[in-house]
């Protein structure tokens, strides 16, 4: 299995129009966090998109090139990509860029985004949500598979049999879509027989089974004889003991949860239903090493995935407190999992 990073960049926003102290510092820590992946050997690294000022990455590509410079081998990916609001040509071009720069390490992930901000800014109608998707994913797939192409849309203006370049190292530049539990889009990942992330940020694991299922099962209707690789997304913070672990996380995921869910109505979270989200069967990663060695087997249990993503979070855990959980991840808990997969593969539901 593949083991990775992923996050959004959280900070305390500046708030000021120029010398913002803040998202330097956040950029910075990426690089340095990037870099201990690297030297570790996790296999990913991705980057969120948000137009926020509570995160500091709009431009994932950008700051994956920033990384591409200073590591060797690790996968360099966005977490999303917000294609509906995007133009897949620029997406396409700026991916490749990064293609080139790394040697051939870029992903795109794909999404239509679990925040709004995006399509105002740029122009969109949230009414055209789904169809804004759809469309741009067809386009993006079309210019990974030939240099010039001819096409039309709704949403863009037509491409009348013109080039897109740069082209990327790779023969092929991975494109996977991400969802956080929309049937419709799992449905549509699997009959283009594309990777699948899955985001398990709330919910419940066992939750997201016929998920997955429906998947597969599209895949297979659409002719695809062998499943697409599967990654599922999941927070994760590390210490040396449970306790720990809950108290440097607990604090920052709350002020996080309930800001977000401030937003969409929700009721605030309690530290009561914390802990039940980190428990055995729950979506949270938050302990030692053997607990969350043992979360991720049993997630791989219920999805047979490919490849895990551990979502970090910033903005109030001290970045020392970070590296060391990033650590324990490359260090301990990533050899253990491959370790107990390669002599007794789980077997997912």
């Amino acid at each position: 299995m593949e083991l990775g990073l992923s996050t959004f960049g959280e900070i305390h926003p500046d708030c000021v129009p120029g010398h913002a102290v803040n998202a330097h510092r956040r950029i910075q820590e990426l690089l340095e966090e990037a870099k201990l992946a690297d030297a570790l050997g996790l296999d990913v690294f991705a980057l969120g998109e948000h137009h926020r000022p509570d995160y500091v990455v709009s431009s994932p590509e950008v700051v994956l090139a920033a990384i591409a410079a200073v590591t060797k081998r690790i996968r360099l990916s966005s977490a999303v990509t917000v294609l509906s609001s995007a133009d897949p040509v620029r997406v396409f071009q700026n991916f490749a860029t990064l293609d080139l720069v790394s040697s051939g390490r870029a992903e795109i992930m794909a999404g239509r985004g679990s925040f709004i901000e995006s399509f105002p800014l740029f122009g969109y109608d949230l009414d055209d949500y789904d169809e804004l998707f759809s469309e741009k994913l067809e386009l993006l797939l079309a210019i990974r598979e030939k240099e010039v192409i001819a096409w039309k849309g709704k949403h863009r203006a037509a491409i009348p049999r013109l080039g897109v370049y740069p082209r990327p190292y790779q023969d092929v530049l991975p494109v996977w879509v991400a969802v956080g539990g929309t049937p419709q889009s799992v449905i549509r990942a699997g009959a283009l027989n594309l990777p699948l992330t899955l985001a398990i940020l709330g919910g419940m694991p066992r939750q997201f089974v016929p998920l997955v299922k429906l998947y597969r099962e599209a895949a297979r209707e659409a002719g695809h004889l062998v499943a697409p690789p599967l990654a599922v997304n999941a927070h994760l913070h590390i210490a040396d003991t449970s306790d720990q672990a809950a108290e440097e996380f607990w604090p920052t995921y709350e002020t996080l949860m309930n800001r977000i869910g401030k937003e969409r109505g929700w009721s605030p979270l309690t530290r009561k239903q914390f802990e039940q989200l980190r428990g055995p069967e729950g979506p949270l990663l938050v302990g030692s090493v053997e607990e969350v060695v043992e979360k991720i087997i049993y997630m791989h249990g219920l999805f047979g995935n490919s490849r895990y993503l551990a979502q970090t979070i910033s903005g109030g855990i001290p970045h020392a407190s970070l590296m060391h959980s990033i650590e324990l991840l490359g260090a301990q808990v990533a050899p253990a999992v491959r370790e107990r997969l390669r002599v007794a593969p789980a077997v997912h539901e």
